[in-house]
């Protein structure tokens, strides 16, 4: 059974830093994409980042790049999301996600983690 266990939400305030992990569990990732998507009341779960092994290649929304940066570390089945210069607008829940992986869904999903950036 594949688990995907998100770590590291908190409050901060704008300006501030936060880093998300992501610890896999039930299947080997290193061959697949994990990222990152957020959600907030109301709203549809929306893409923030990922990692596509295919490709090698990092992919970010508008809104984050610059900003947040991904990365992963195979040995340990694990990717983080480190997010600089947090904005209020930031607020929401962030969702691991890993196996095929596109913009607008993802085959696994962590259960989440709240981040709240206060202004």
């Amino acid at each position: 059974q594949v688990q995907l266990v998100e770590s590291g939400g908190g409050l901060v305030q704008a300006g501030d830093s936060l880093r998300l992990s992501c610890a896999a569990s039930g299947r080997t990732f290193s061959r697949s994409a994990m990222g990152w998507f957020r959600q907030t009341p109301g709203k549809a779960r929306e893409f923030v980042a990922s990692f596509s092994w295919s490709t090698g290649r990092t992919y970010y929304d508008d809104s984050v790049k610059g900003r947040f940066i991904i990365s992963r570390d195979n040995t340990k089945n694990t990717v983080y999301l480190q997010m600089n210069s947090l904005r209020p607008e930031d607020t929401a829940v962030y969702y691991c996600a890993a196996g095929v992986l596109t913009t607008t869904g993802a085959e696994y999903w962590g259960q989440g983690t709240q981040v709240t950036v206060s202004s």
